[in-house]
């Protein structure tokens, strides 16, 4: 079985945002004219033969991208293999209080993800401590973004150490941080390997960019903290496990890389 802890079936709205135009470069794609149809996430994932995705909202200052609704409409149209990811206006404390516990008890969502570099704040503001409260009375993960970023934002915001605190203030909250860190990788090991609830995904990298720390981490200690994500539809499945024989993992730590810790991580 294999689960991508990090997607997203974008809107237009998405798609077409300027703030991905140097995202569009690298990857060498236009701006989309059209919506991406469900059916063609559906499709992706059957080519890399992922049975189930996490696809979340997207919040912005001023700007939502996906909203929850949206994402509970596509949730809707094939709830075996997607689930639904909320995201909250971490501007509005009390209002995004309020979400997160409707995302949860309403839509059925399994996590909420606020990414700090579109707030330009670190996780640790404090506009993002009544999200991690919820976060904690509802028992779901937190899932957030680590590392450089790939749109021309300021990256500095995701370096893996503020995630230290938070974890210290929250212990009992469950922490997913994607795209892998780089390029403060060990960083990222330290406080996963620190704190009992707090995880990696390998989202927006395929199998041949891991950097050689995390898959040795994979390997040995780390076996239980890193869940394998492909911030679709930036890299389709398919691209995203190309190779995956190179990690040389072995069954136990392949299982639990590809599914099992995503299964634990958000109570699937």
């Amino acid at each position: 079985m294999i689960i991508d802890a990090w997607a997203q079936h974008p809107t237009l709205r998405h798609s077409q945002d300027p703030m991905f135009e140097s995202l569009r470069r690298w990857t060498r794609r236009s701006i989309p004219e059209e919506a991406i149809p469900l059916s063609a996430t559906l499709d992706a994932m059957q080519a890399g033969q992922v049975d189930q995705a996490l696809i979340s909202a997207w919040y912005a200052p001023r700007n939502v991208m996906i909203s929850n609704d949206e994402v509970a409409e596509f949730v809707a149209q094939a709830p075996e293999r997607l689930i639904g990811v909320g995201s909250v206006d971490i501007s509005r404390p009390m209002e995004a209080l309020r979400e997160v516990r409707r995302c949860v008890q309403e839509l059925g969502f399994k996590a909420i993800r606020v990414l700090p570099w579109l707030w330009e704040v670190p996780p640790t503001d404090r506009r993002f401590y009544p999200v991690y409260v919820a976060c904690c009375e509802l028992g779901i993960p937190f899932c957030t973004q680590i590392g450089h970023t790939g749109p021309l934002m300021p990256s500095e915001v995701g370096r893996p150490i503020y995630l230290d605190q938070v974890a210290l203030d929250f212990p009992e909250l469950k922490i997913v941080a994607g795209h892998i860190g780089y390029p403060w990788t060990d960083e990222a090991i330290a406080v996963a390997t620190k704190h009992e609830n707090l995880f990696i995904d390998t989202s927006a990298y395929t199998v041949r960019r891991y950097p050689p720390q995390l898959i040795e981490f994979m390997r040995g200690h780390g076996r239980s903290k890193v869940l394998f994500g492909t911030n679709y539809p930036m890299i389709p499945p398919a691209k995203a496990l190309e190779g995956l024989e190179i990690l040389g993992l072995d069954d136990q730590a392949q299982g639990l890389f590809l599914a099992g810790n995503a299964q634990r991580v958000f109570g699937l």
